[in-house]
Protein backbone atom coordinates (compact mmCIF):
# COMPACT_ATOMS: atom_id res chain seq x y z
CA UNK A 1 0.00 0.00 0.00
CA UNK A 2 3.09 2.56 0.12
CA UNK A 3 2.58 2.93 -2.93
CA UNK A 4 0.20 4.90 -2.95
CA UNK A 5 1.25 7.97 -1.25
CA UNK A 6 3.79 7.94 -4.43
CA UNK A 7 3.20 11.33 -6.43
CA UNK A 8 3.47 12.18 -10.00
CA UNK A 9 3.58 15.14 -12.34
CA UNK A 10 0.60 14.80 -14.10
CA UNK A 11 -0.17 16.90 -17.12
CA UNK A 12 -3.36 15.65 -17.93
CA UNK A 13 -6.12 12.92 -17.12
CA UNK A 14 -8.45 11.88 -19.67
CA UNK A 15 -11.56 9.61 -18.04
CA UNK A 16 -12.08 8.47 -21.45
CA UNK A 17 -10.71 7.93 -25.48
CA UNK A 18 -11.75 6.11 -28.34
CA UNK A 19 -8.08 7.51 -30.42
CA UNK A 20 -5.26 6.51 -27.26
CA UNK A 21 -5.24 2.52 -28.28
CA UNK A 22 -8.10 0.06 -29.15
CA UNK A 23 -11.05 0.44 -27.16
CA UNK A 24 -12.10 3.00 -24.40
CA UNK A 25 -9.74 3.79 -22.32
CA UNK A 26 -8.64 6.31 -20.01
CA UNK A 27 -5.58 8.32 -20.52
CA UNK A 28 -2.87 9.63 -18.06
CA UNK A 29 -1.01 12.29 -19.75
CA UNK A 30 2.76 13.06 -17.68
CA UNK A 31 4.78 15.89 -17.47
CA UNK A 32 8.46 15.90 -18.83
CA UNK A 33 9.97 14.93 -22.19
CA UNK A 34 13.53 14.72 -23.12
CA UNK A 35 12.97 14.39 -26.78
CA UNK A 36 11.89 17.71 -27.98
CA UNK A 37 10.23 15.70 -31.02
CA UNK A 38 9.63 18.94 -33.92
CA UNK A 39 6.02 19.41 -34.42
CA UNK A 40 4.60 17.73 -30.96
CA UNK A 41 1.71 17.95 -30.13
CA UNK A 42 2.08 18.26 -26.43
CA UNK A 43 5.10 20.44 -26.72
CA UNK A 44 3.75 22.04 -23.04
CA UNK A 45 3.91 18.94 -21.40
CA UNK A 46 7.51 18.36 -22.32
CA UNK A 47 8.16 20.82 -19.01
CA UNK A 48 9.10 18.72 -16.07
CA UNK A 49 6.98 21.10 -13.92
CA UNK A 50 3.99 21.33 -15.96
CA UNK A 51 0.93 20.35 -14.63
CA UNK A 52 0.04 19.04 -10.87
CA UNK A 53 1.37 16.75 -8.55
CA UNK A 54 -1.31 13.80 -8.07
CA UNK A 55 -1.21 10.92 -5.60
CA UNK A 56 -1.52 7.48 -7.28
CA UNK A 57 -4.59 7.07 -4.51
CA UNK A 58 -5.99 9.62 -6.58
CA UNK A 59 -4.98 8.82 -9.82
CA UNK A 60 -6.44 4.81 -9.07
CA UNK A 61 -9.61 6.67 -7.57
CA UNK A 62 -10.47 8.53 -11.07
CA UNK A 63 -9.50 5.23 -13.14
CA UNK A 64 -11.30 2.88 -10.99
CA UNK A 65 -14.57 5.90 -11.67
CA UNK A 66 -14.53 4.85 -14.93
CA UNK A 67 -15.03 1.54 -14.79
CA UNK A 68 -16.63 -0.93 -16.07
CA UNK A 69 -16.72 1.45 -19.38
CA UNK A 70 -13.21 1.68 -20.06
CA UNK A 71 -11.08 -1.10 -21.16
CA UNK A 72 -7.77 -0.54 -19.94
CA UNK A 73 -5.23 2.80 -19.75
CA UNK A 74 -2.72 4.62 -21.79
CA UNK A 75 0.07 6.13 -20.48
CA UNK A 76 1.00 9.20 -22.62
CA UNK A 77 2.70 12.65 -21.94
CA UNK A 78 5.48 13.54 -21.89
CA UNK A 79 7.52 10.49 -22.15
CA UNK A 80 5.98 8.06 -19.62
CA UNK A 81 9.44 6.21 -19.47
CA UNK A 82 10.57 9.59 -17.83
CA UNK A 83 8.65 8.02 -14.49
CA UNK A 84 9.36 4.69 -15.05
CA UNK A 85 9.65 3.28 -11.37
CA UNK A 86 6.20 5.26 -10.64
CA UNK A 87 4.16 4.46 -13.41
CA UNK A 88 5.63 0.45 -12.58
CA UNK A 89 3.85 0.62 -9.22
CA UNK A 90 0.79 2.53 -11.19
CA UNK A 91 1.27 -0.17 -13.80
CA UNK A 92 0.57 -3.43 -11.21
CA UNK A 93 -2.71 -1.90 -9.53
CA UNK A 94 -4.09 -1.43 -13.04
CA UNK A 95 -3.10 -4.35 -13.54
CA UNK A 96 -4.73 -5.80 -10.52
CA UNK A 97 -7.86 -4.38 -11.80
CA UNK A 98 -8.14 -5.88 -15.05
CA UNK A 99 -7.10 -3.27 -17.45
CA UNK A 100 -4.67 -3.35 -20.10
CA UNK A 101 -2.01 -0.53 -20.74
CA UNK A 102 -1.01 1.05 -23.74
CA UNK A 103 1.95 3.56 -23.40
CA UNK A 104 3.39 6.10 -26.11
CA UNK A 105 7.50 6.85 -25.45
CA UNK A 106 9.81 8.56 -28.14
CA UNK A 107 12.04 5.58 -26.83
CA UNK A 108 11.92 3.00 -28.84
CA UNK A 109 11.71 -0.81 -27.41
CA UNK A 110 15.43 -1.41 -28.46
CA UNK A 111 16.61 1.87 -26.91
CA UNK A 112 14.35 0.75 -23.18
CA UNK A 113 16.02 -2.66 -23.56
CA UNK A 114 19.79 -1.85 -24.03
CA UNK A 115 19.42 1.28 -21.12
CA UNK A 116 20.19 -1.13 -18.72
CA UNK A 117 17.50 0.91 -16.26
CA UNK A 118 15.30 -1.54 -14.30
CA UNK A 119 12.69 0.93 -13.70
CA UNK A 120 12.34 1.47 -17.29
CA UNK A 121 12.31 -2.17 -18.29
CA UNK A 122 10.33 -3.17 -15.61
CA UNK A 123 7.97 -0.83 -16.58
CA UNK A 124 8.08 -2.13 -20.20
CA UNK A 125 7.34 -5.86 -19.01
CA UNK A 126 4.23 -4.82 -17.52
CA UNK A 127 2.87 -2.97 -20.74
CA UNK A 128 0.50 -4.38 -22.95
CA UNK A 129 1.09 -2.59 -26.20
CA UNK A 130 3.72 -0.20 -26.89
CA UNK A 131 4.11 2.87 -29.34
CA UNK A 132 7.17 3.63 -29.85
CA UNK A 133 9.82 6.07 -31.40
CA UNK A 134 9.86 10.15 -31.83
CA UNK A 135 7.22 11.66 -33.76
CA UNK A 136 8.95 12.95 -37.23
CA UNK A 137 6.33 15.74 -38.72
CA UNK A 138 7.50 15.08 -42.26
CA UNK A 139 6.53 11.15 -41.77
CA UNK A 140 2.44 12.17 -40.90
CA UNK A 141 1.67 10.39 -43.78
CA UNK A 142 1.49 6.57 -43.40
CA UNK A 143 1.37 6.43 -40.11
CA UNK A 144 -0.06 2.78 -38.71
CA UNK A 145 -3.38 3.85 -36.85
CA UNK A 146 -2.86 5.16 -33.20
CA UNK A 147 0.63 6.72 -34.06
CA UNK A 148 1.91 9.95 -35.50
CA UNK A 149 4.16 8.82 -37.40
CA UNK A 150 5.34 6.35 -40.10
CA UNK A 151 8.65 5.38 -38.12
CA UNK A 152 6.63 4.64 -35.07
CA UNK A 153 5.69 1.28 -34.54
CA UNK A 154 2.45 -0.24 -32.89
CA UNK A 155 4.24 -3.25 -30.55
CA UNK A 156 2.22 -5.80 -28.87
CA UNK A 157 4.09 -6.69 -25.87
CA UNK A 158 1.71 -9.31 -24.56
Amino acid sequence: MECLNKCLRVAGFLDNSLVNGEGLRSVLFVSGCRHNCNGCHNEAMQDFSYGDTVSLKEILDRIESNMPLIKGVTFSGGDPFEHAEVLGDLADRIRDMGLSIWCYSGYTYEEIMGSNDESKIGLLNKIDVLVDGKFEASKKKGAPKYAGSSNQRVLKLS
